[in-house]
């Protein structure tokens, strides 16, 4: 990474807590990311989501990459290999599409969104999952940023 400091908020979030609207027990909306001191120099975003308290170590719910360098990520993004106006979602818990928090009824966890900026496109399959996506995104991410929210 070259250039760190990528602020993320989401507006979905309140009080570090996730809407109903986007999670499994709601809409299942992908929220809106805002991003703030994006490289001038990023070229296209990535996003997953991974559920950081469940048995399996950073369980991805979301894997999507190529989306155009902004500084809003635009929600309800709609399921489908390609996204509309540039991107594509890979396999996770969503099958090419965001899956939000659905816990275990009476659990809260907590999950973490990650947007990278990197500096060219990547040529990847939409069957590739988060670890094919970070090997094919190795030497190209100039900044990351995260944040985490709870979900009961």
């Amino acid at each position: 990474m070259r250039n760190e400091n990528l602020i993320v908020r989401c507006p979905g979030m309140e009080n570090g807590k996730f809407h109903i609207d986007h999670t499994g027990r709601g809409r299942d909306l992908s929220p809106d990311l805002i991003l703030e001191n994006l490289s001038p120099e990023a070229k296209t975003l990535a996003v997953t989501l991974e559920d950081m308290s469940h048995p399996i170590k950073g369980f991805t719910h979301w894997v999507i990459w190529n989306l155009p360098a902004a500084d809003r990520i635009p929600g309800a993004i709609p399921a489908g290999g390609t996204v509309p106006g540039g991107g594509a979602q890979g396999v996770a818990y969503g099958l090419h599409r965001y899956a939000g928090p659905k816990p275990p009824k009476g659990r809260t966890h907590t999950y973490r969104f990650t947007v990278y900026a990197l500096d060219r496109a990547l040529d990847l399959h939409s069957r590739a999952r988060k670890k094919t996506f970070l090997r094919a995104a190795e030497g190209h991410i100039l900044q990351s940023g995260s944040i985490s929210g709870e979900f009961e």
